[in-house]
């Protein structure tokens, strides 16, 4: 089987007998490896001790006054970001678990890229045996924001971060390691040069054909199922919709915040006029089998862009926003 996405970490973690990933050492040690947390050359005692003890132990408890104790204040901000992401993983019996309470329960202050980093990881692992490059390329929209584009009569997706280019954000150790180049050409996927996508596949510069009634849209459709298998053990067929025309909107879920306030305009008995119309990405019928679902009704899911052209998509909404009565498999 071929590996991708190594950037994620996953081969830091351990798997339980469920197949959820198990938070390790090595794994801890990584995010103090980034750059925010690594010791400055004029950094205080305490944040250098602090660093070396839990490079040591990283799974030592730390009080908020060793934390308060340093003299920087941007320090003393980034650790307790990550003092407080750390003890809410330690808390849960797998990664899943822990991604499925903050999704329940809100994020509070842990930093989006920490959230897209657990997706990544989650993803990673909910695909292991997916040996089709359309479908991961379409799930790296579930953890990196996009850029859409019209070109030659189709909607292509980019990476968002690397069409920003030198956007001067820092680098993940993971990708220091690996090599991955900053910036890197970025071709379409295609059937010709779909083989390609694993060496390229933590470079994040194969852009996807987004078009409705294309395979881009059917991939990302497939990626949501294997999610919501992974995640809450639920059979599913995700749909794609060539238009959004007569569809009644019983039960919907917005992929991402844009999608999401379409769908309470109509839902609220709005009409889209012609410019929210095409920020419509894609619109997709859920069918969940095995008598899962609570309504009687379709579900609809979701995804737009914003007025400017990106998107991000909030993949914790398709784990909240499901009126299901099946057992969740993570806990």
């Amino acid at each position: 089987m071929r590996d991708f996405w190594l950037s994620c970490g996953h081969h830091l973690l351990d798997r339980d007998e469920g197949g959820g990933l198990v938070v390790t050492g090595e794994f801890l040690k990584a995010y103090l490896a980034r750059p925010e947390l690594a010791p400055p050359p004029d950094a205080c005692a305490v944040e250098r001790t602090l660093h070396a003890a839990l490079l040591a132990e990283p799974r030592r408890p730390v009080a908020p006054t060793d934390i308060a104790a340093m003299a920087d204040a941007d320090a003393r901000e980034n650790w307790q970001l990550l003092i407080a992401f750390r003890d809410h993983l330690l808390r849960h019996r797998t990664l899943e678990a822990a991604y499925l309470a903050l999704a329940r329960d809100g994020a509070g202050a842990i930093p989006p890229l920490f959230l897209n980093q657990m997706v990544h990881a989650i993803l990673r692992n909910a695909l292991d045996e997916c040996v089709d490059p359309f479908v991961l390329r379409a799930a790296e929209m579930m953890f990196r924001s996009q850029r859409l584009t019209s070109h030659e009569g189709a909607l292509v997706a980019a990476d968002d971060e690397l069409i920003a280019g030198a956007s001067g954000a820092p680098v993940s150790p993971l990708v220091s390691m690996l090599g991955i180049p900053a910036a890197a050409e970025i071709d379409v996927l295609t059937d010709e040069n779909a083989a390609s996508y694993w060496e390229r596949s933590d470079r994040f510069d194969m852009a996807l054909d987004l078009t409705a009634g294309r395979r881009g849209q059917a991939a990302l459709g497939e990626a949501l199922a294997r999610f919501m298998r992974h995640m809450l053990a639920l059979d599913a067929e995700v749909e794609p919709l060539i238009e959004m025309r007569d569809v009644p909107l019983t039960w919907y879920i917005g992929l991402d915040a844009e999608g999401t306030r379409i769908g309470d305009h109509l839902w609220n008995s709005g009409t889209l006029d012609p410019t929210t119309a095409e920020r419509v990405v894609a619109l997709y019928r859920l069918i969940l089998r095995a008598s899962a679902a609570q309504t009687d009704g379709p579900i609809y899911l979701i995804l737009a862009m914003t007025p400017e052209r990106t998107l991000r998509m909030k993949p914790q909404n398709i784990l909240v926003g499901l009126p299901v009565r099946a057992k969740e498999k993570v806990s």
